[in-house]
């Protein structure tokens, strides 16, 4: 076997005392050392096995015992436990309540308080689902309109607390077929171009909202 020149040696391994010939034979040890592809796919193969619902387990140092407090001064956390030595809490029970700031006016009640959605009162919310007469390009003539078709036809997407809501059709835009329009509520504007157009502004009656007083009248008439 024809023996390596210094030159033909890497680099790293040209400034070694070891001659050409020893270190053609280091490498050829090194060479037979090495595991062959085969080998290397078994041990893959059988990782990829390892991989089964019943000897799934954590990865090694991804489970660690618990620091147990309060076990005596030799564990590291005894005595107080990292509780310190007197105060509220240091003491057992449920401690502080979430927003309490030692007395003084809180966080939450110094804020200033909001109208409407903001402020989380009803009054800012919609009563109704809004249309305009400008939405109602896409019906054909003599078509009837209600919510269900407006949502059909998706100019309104109704979802929530909106799927509750009755329709109101408001007068913005021009209207140049003639619909038939259903609805809770109009403004005098859409009512009067629906009219004009040759359409019909059909309002429907809303849920009667219950009153204490309505109640007992009713119960008064149904007693006589």
């Amino acid at each position: 076997m024809q023996a390596l020149t210094l030159a033909q040696v890497k680099p790293a391994l040209a400034g070694s005392f070891f001659s050409g010939k020893q270190l053609q034979q280091r490498s050829l040890v090194a060479k037979a050392a090495r595991p062959s592809i085969a080998v290397v796919s078994s041990a893959v193969a059988e990782e990829a096995e390892r991989l089964r619902l019943n000897n799934l387990s954590p990865q090694d140092g991804a489970r660690k015992s618990k620091n147990r407090k309060g076990r005596g001064y030799g564990a590291g956390q005894g005595g107080t436990a990292g509780f310190g030595m007197r105060g509220q809490k240091s003491r057992s029970g449920s401690g502080i309540r979430p927003g309490f700031e030692g007395g003084q006016t809180p966080l939450y009640r110094r804020l200033p308080k909001l109208k409407g959605i903001a402020g989380g009162m009803g009054a800012g919310l919609p009563d109704f689902v809004v249309v305009n007469l400008a939405q109602l390009d896409k019906f054909a003539e003599g078509e009837e309109v209600t919510l269900e078709s407006l949502e059909e036809k998706r100019i309104v997407n109704l979802s929530g607390r909106e799927s509750r809501l009755p329709l109101k059709v408001l007068g913005t835009g021009e209207l140049t077929q003639k619909l038939v329009i259903k609805a809770a509520a109009f403004s005098e504007s859409a009512k009067q171009k629906i009219e004009a157009a040759g359409g019909q502004a059909v309002e429907l009656p809303q849920k009667v909202t219950w009153t204490r007083k309505a109640h007992e009248a009713r119960v008064a008439a149904a007693q006589k």
